[in-house]
């Protein structure tokens, strides 16, 4: 099988010879620093290509996001950090360093007048600049290589998110309630604009995932009721989901940290049957959750802090989701990106005996 059959049949539950090899995450660029005194060649950006790792969904890149682009800007500069405004317009103020996560200052709308301005000037759907680029022959190299071809990716595609990068963490929260109209709105729009482009590339490319990106979920559960997010999140999820299954796309996908378990049922009904990372610290046992939803595919679960703790730690964490592995519709990985307190020496471990794990 090659690296797409073998995606969607796993994620579909259908015969397959063994899950993915995958190395998802990425090293952050202070483990990136660590790696390179320990040993990891520099000349080798991407550390996956020394494992022999397999092939994800790779993006068509075109833009679903503010159109025209919005360039990063730097308003201020000091000896330890910086505050700039980012590709939504929203100001941040981060260290030198960049370890730590951006304190968010300013958003770009806070109410009607600033969403329409934004609305007219940043996300018409039919904005020619969004299907630039040479994503056809990327695409046509791509299917012929066998790889698995995905619409939609962090930061741009997304509901809950984008009101989140729009109106602010706390002021989207309160919207739900305060201005509901006006997050309908901003989730209706995106929706159609989303689907507008999709179905310019889908006349070109056969597609086998959507991907939605939504860190809207925290250790202790989601950032919104499922009453709300049936109410807001539900429609625009069907529409996409009918998209899909009028152009055979199989998968649709869905990235949120924390325990998504109280919205699970819901975005399953909505037409989400692949859903990641599966973070270890917020709870999520990918063999509890299969008992729970046997027909929903994984990917994550594999908790790396045990990969800080060495060699005995990873092996136990492999043995833990060895069941799940082996009932399917799983792909085994990391449940977020690679902190710096993991080696060189670790990582190297992990690689390796992941692939023994998911080989046989």
């Amino acid at each position: 099988m090659n690296d797409r059959a073998r995606f969607v049949a796993t994620i579909l539950g259908d015969p397959v010879d063994r899950p993915p090899y995958w190395l998802y995450w990425s090293p952050w660029a202070s483990t990136v620093a660590r790696w390179e005194k320990e040993g990891k060649p520099k000349e080798v950006t991407n550390h996956r290509s020394l494992f022999g790792h397999e092939q994800p969904p790779l993006v068509v890149p075109v833009n679903c996001g503010p159109c025209p682009k919005l360039e990063r800007t730097i308003i201020e500069e000091h000896d330890e950090y910086f505050i700039y405004l980012d590709e939504w317009g929203i100001k941040r103020r981060d260290t030198r360093d960049a370890v730590t996560i951006p304190e968010f200052l300013e958003f770009p709308v806070k109410g009607w007048e600033d969403w329409r301005r934004f609305k007219e000037e940043r996300l018409n759907p039919d904005d020619p600049a969004r299907l630039g680029g040479n994503w056809r022959e990327l695409c046509l190299e791509w299917a012929q290589k066998g790889y698995p071809i995905q619409l939609g990716y962090y930061p741009d595609v997304t509901l809950y998110g984008c009101v989140r990068w729009l109106l602010g963490d706390e002021e989207c929260l309160l919207a739900f309630l305060t201005m509901p109209d006006l997050v309908h709105d901003i989730m209706d729009h995106l929706t159609s604009l989303y689907l507008t482009v999709f179905a310019k590339v889908v006349k070109e490319v056969q597609v086998d995932v959507i991907h939605i990106w939504e860190d809207m979920c925290y250790r202790a559960g989601p950032l919104i009721s499922p009453r709300h997010w049936e109410e807001f999140m539900g429609p625009n999820y069907r529409r996409i989901h009918a998209f899909a299954r009028e152009h055979n796309i199989p998968i649709i996908s869905v990235d949120t940290d924390g325990d998504p378990d109280r919205i699970t049922p819901a975005m399953m009904g909505s037409g989400v049957n692949f859903l990641f990372p599966m973070e270890v610290a917020a709870g999520c046992d990918v063999n509890l959750w299969q008992a729970r939803y046997p027909t929903l595919g994984m990917m994550g679960g594999i908790d790396k802090r045990a990969l800080a703790r060495g060699p005995q730690a990873i092996d136990r964490e492999l043995a833990r989701i060895r069941p799940a592995v082996e009932k399917g519709r799983y792909i085994p990985a990391l449940d977020h990106t690679i902190p710096d307190d993991i080696s060189w020496e670790n990582y190297c471990y992990y690689a390796q005996a992941l692939k023994r794990l998911v080989y046989g």
